[in-house]
């Protein structure tokens, strides 16, 4: 294979063509700063045999509901990350991030703004009084085509809101001192189930609701069998809900409660793969999903990174913090489309439809310090990082022997690996302690005591249940034999 280019990496590419899209209106854009001339890159590890990659064991975080923009756009404006990685790697380096905008309201226009502000005469950290804004598969492309306040989006002003570094303790320090994906996609343009069950399958079984399958599960081979049958150890960690509860009962022997994570972390015995739950239940939430705190979520993070970054395991390993969509919140960037076995030319059944972009991070040792990569993922390259690491899989493009992929979509998916690199840098630089502020009380609309007032023309919901939250309501996890009693570790990251 060609190994990925130095402009590949500072520019971006990607298997993917560009839909449609009408840019919002730009307020205001970050001014260029001046750069020295970089010194090399270290080589990437896509670069040699997979069997020598010096990463063996990744922890993949899925947290719930939130777009690039929304929540880590202000990196486009931080002058002193800006100046230093334009030191390390040259003018070229930026953020493609815009979180100041405007978009078409039923009022007329309405520009983006920081929440603490936007929504400072109530919650701004849930969002209480505002509807959890609109992601399905059909809001989604009406996000697309008209923008994200137009009839039919799903969205009040709460979707044009924003966070900064400061409302972020913890995660802000790993988007500064790790690798930063900045086109990295929901699969699709519609909900939870369907995106993680791309996070598992590279499909979602022709699925675009967050309808249930079966008490059986859903069908058909996922990275937990392919892995498996390689020998290749593995392990799902909850915190109150195992989402892996989806695929049935014969997903079992890998869920186990996060305290085991946190033991395991400890004793330098985490499994080669580990896929990490947060709370998704009322009472232990700690997803960042509205109504959420996202302080509750910022601790949950800091916790589970903290400890795999104190682990004897971090020395040669990655951990992957992404989101499973964009929750209906802003983003500039037009959502691409994919190779998919269901793609179609009718845009209302079309597969390769790819969602707006997710925040995704990479941490580890190999992780280029203060990067951004520029090419275009989806959930599925994940998938593609350790279908290479551990099945044969090319480090990029879709050829290899013919049984190492899912479906064709991770088989011609871009491998999230590109920006890790030979040379370990095992100084972390950042506070894994770092103090967060007690998360509120829980929102009116969901049995807590205050919210604000709703927007006339905009109906609230009755409550704001997850949708795994809903499937512990029908009794889904009791018919597949899931353990589902919360940690107690959860009531630390959700206190008042």
């Amino acid at each position: 294979m060609s190994p990925p280019s130095r402009r590949s990496f500072l520019i971006g590419s990607g298997a993917a063509v560009t839909a449609a899209w009408t840019a919002p209106t730009i307020v205001s854009a970050p001014a260029a700063a001046a750069a020295t001339v970089p010194p090399p890159l270290p080589r990437s590890i896509l670069d040699g045999p997979a069997a020598q990659a010096p990463i063996d064991h990744i922890v993949v975080v899925m947290m719930e509901n939130r777009s690039f923009d929304h929540w880590l756009g202000w990196l486009a404006t931080d002058a002193a990350y800006l100046s230093a990685g334009q030191s390390r790697y040259g003018a070229g380096f930026t953020v493609d991030g815009q979180q100041h905008q405007s978009f078409d309201g039923p009022s007329g226009p309405v520009e983006t703004a920081h929440l603490v502000t936007l929504l400072a005469g109530g919650d701004p950290y849930r969002g209480c009084g505002h509807p959890d804004p609109g992601h399905s598969w059909g809001s989604g492309r009406v996000q697309r085509d008209s923008g994200f306040l137009a009839t039919g989006s799903g969205n009040d002003e709460f979707a044009t809101g924003y966070y900064l570094g400061d409302d972020l303790p913890f995660t802000s320090q790993l988007a500064r001192r790790f690798v930063v994906c900045d086109h990295s996609h929901a699969s699709l343009l519609g909900p939870t189930y369907p995106n993680r069950e791309y996070l598992f399958a590279a499909q979602s079984y022709g699925n675009k609701t967050n309808a249930l399958p079966p008490s059986t599960g859903f069908p058909g081979t996922t990275i937990w069998d392919t892995l498996s049958a390689a020998g290749v150890s593995m392990r799902s960690y909850y915190t109150d809900l195992p989402v892996l509860a989806l695929w049935g009962s014969r997903m079992a022997p890998y869920v186990h409660p996060i305290d085991d994570y946190f033991a395991d972390c400890a004793a330098g015995t985490l499994p080669a793969v580990s896929f990490v739950d947060p709370g998704f239940l009322t009472g232990s939430r700690t997803d960042n999903h509205p109504h959420g705190d996202i302080r509750a979520g910022e601790r949950f993070v800091r916790d589970v990174f903290a400890a795999f970054m104190r682990s004897p395991n971090y020395s040669r390993g990655l951990a992957v913090l992404t989101y499973d969509e964009w929750g209906g919140f802003f983003d500039h960037v037009a959502p691409p489309q994919f190779v998919d076995d269901r793609a179609s030319a009718v845009d209302a059944d079309n597969f390769g439809q790819a969602g707006f972009r997710v925040p995704t991070v990479l941490v580890s040792p190999y992780a280029r310090r203060g990067f951004v990569d520029h090419r275009t993922y989806d959930h599925t390259s994940i998938l593609r990082f350790l279908e290479w690491r551990f099945l044969g899989a090319p480090a990029e493009g879709p050829g290899g022997a013919s049984d190492w992929n899912l479906t064709s979509r991770d088989r011609n998916a871009l491998n999230l690996g590109a920006s890790l690199v030979t040379t370990p840098d095992l100084a972390l630089d950042i506070d894994l302690d770092v103090a967060i502020a007690a998360p509120s009380a829980a929102c009116a609309e969901d049995g807590g005591p205050g919210g604000l007032v709703a927007p006339v023309d905009v109906e609230l919901p009755v409550g704001d249940k997850h949708s795994l939250e809903e499937a512990y309501d029908a009794g889904f996890f009791h018919e597949v034999g899931m353990d589902t009693a919360p940690s107690s570790l959860a009531a630390a990251w959700v206190a008042g």
